[in-house]
């Protein structure tokens, strides 16, 4: 066999073999792609063909050099298959690796919500704590220390997904045969967290202090709008930080966020209140002619601010709020508003919640007059909060 011979073979209505010696094989594929394969027989029964990789990726110089060295293994009576496979369990040693091999077995076909946070989780708490560990040497503290981590910045439900991710990817481990125990499941659930762990809600007075502590601060005035839009639209931090231009409709008022960046993957429309508006007007000057409300400063691709950005103005600031994370204005506008007696389905829809039975059948328009009156009426509230006997309005209008 030759480069010149190789080169000149041509795909079959079928996939054909053609040897080369000591067992090395070219497969040629209905789709002309051609195959190194290794055939041969460990003490006298045929095994099943090894594969060693493409060609031209692996020049035949290199399956050559691969069929000697399994060679050398089947002569000494040792199976070349389970080489292979420790040299790939050694390889994924270590909880970054495997982690990142399970996430690209698991993740296909899941939905786009479940991967970003998954990834997200990964890269942000995961790695830096535990990424260069060995798989198997992770103990049940080192998780349980990962998630007091978590839970010490304001985020015990995200220590609590952290600690059933673990456990998942664990227990494909442990069917992989690449780890004996899992160490998250020996951590109980309700012990990290519950599904109702922050209770958090600012008072009116707090929702003031913390919004004239952003505006009186140093942070560009692109975030500081950032922030009170997040207070007054009720979404989610991401759904407003990867916000594009083209979901918005300023002249109708009207923000519909596409499903694949709402966490039911189903779309949500925001009825925009007067000083969401202005808000939105006023920064356009400041995106420029990005596609994105929030553009990145860095770099010279257009993609949007970190979703760590906001979390880390906050944290720079000296207020005197304390114990609130950003995620806590949602339940926040959810308490005053039922305490208002705005209707609670109407909030719920504003809010993006699931409503059971057969008043939750998703309708774009439903509860539509209410929401709009709802978003009006919270942006009213905060306002008033916020400018706590401030002759001059913390937004300017376009």
């Amino acid at each position: 066999m030759t480069d010149t011979k190789i080169k000149a073979l041509k795909p079959k209505t079928n996939r054909y073999r053609i040897s080369d010696t000591g067992g090395l094989l070219l497969e040629v594929m209905i789709s002309g792609a051609k195959i190194w394969r290794y055939r041969y027989q460990l003490h006298g029964v045929r095994q099943p063909t090894l594969t060693i990789g493409s060609y031209p990726e692996i020049s035949l110089a290199q399956a050559r050099k691969q069929r000697d060295e399994w060679a050398s293994l089947v002569a000494m009576g040792e199976s070349p298959k389970r080489a292979v496979q420790a040299a790939r369990t050694e390889k994924l040693n270590t909880v970054r690796a495997f982690a990142e091999a399970w996430q690209a077995d698991q993740l296909p076909g899941k939905s786009e919500s479940y991967t970003r946070t998954i990834k997200r989780i990964m890269s942000k708490d995961v790695y830096p704590v535990l990424g260069g560990t060995p798989l198997g040497e992770v103990k049940p503290a080192d998780v349980l220390e990962l998630c007091e981590r978590i839970k010490s910045r304001g985020s015990p439900k995200m220590a609590l997904l952290t600690r059933n991710v673990l456990k998942r990817m664990y227990d494909f481990a442990v069917a992989k045969q690449m780890a004996e125990n899992n160490p998250a499941a020996a951590l109980v659930a309700r012990f990290i967290a519950t599904e109702e762990s922050r209770t958090r809600v600012l008072t009116p007075k707090e929702i003031g202090e913390v919004l004239r502590g952003i505006y009186g601060s140093d942070i560009r005035q692109a975030l500081k709008l950032a922030l009170h839009l997040l207070v007054i639209t009720m979404v989610r931090k991401s759904e407003l930080t990867e916000a594009r231009w083209d979901e918005f409709d300023l002249d109708a008022g009207i923000w519909d966020i596409p499903a694949e960046r709402m966490k039911k993957d189903q779309p949500h429309r925001v009825y925009l209140s007067r000083q969401a508006v202005e808000m939105l007007n006023e920064l356009r000057a400041y995106a420029g002619h990005s596609a994105y409300l929030f553009p990145s400063p860095r770099g010279i691709e257009d993609k949007p601010i970190s979703k760590s950005t906001l979390n880390q103005a906050v944290r720079a600031l000296s207020l005197d709020v304390q114990h609130f994370v950003l995620h806590d204005f949602r339940r926040t506008a959810s308490t005053h508003l039922h305490e208002m007696g705005h209707p609670s389905d109407a909030i719920e829809k504003a809010l993006a919640h699931k409503i059971n039975g057969i008043k939750g059948v998703y309708n774009r328009a439903q509860y539509a007059d209410q929401r709009k009156m709802i978003l009006q009426a919270w942006a009213d509230f905060v306002q008033v909060q916020v400018d706590g006997g401030r002759v001059t309005p913390l937004f300017r209008s376009a």
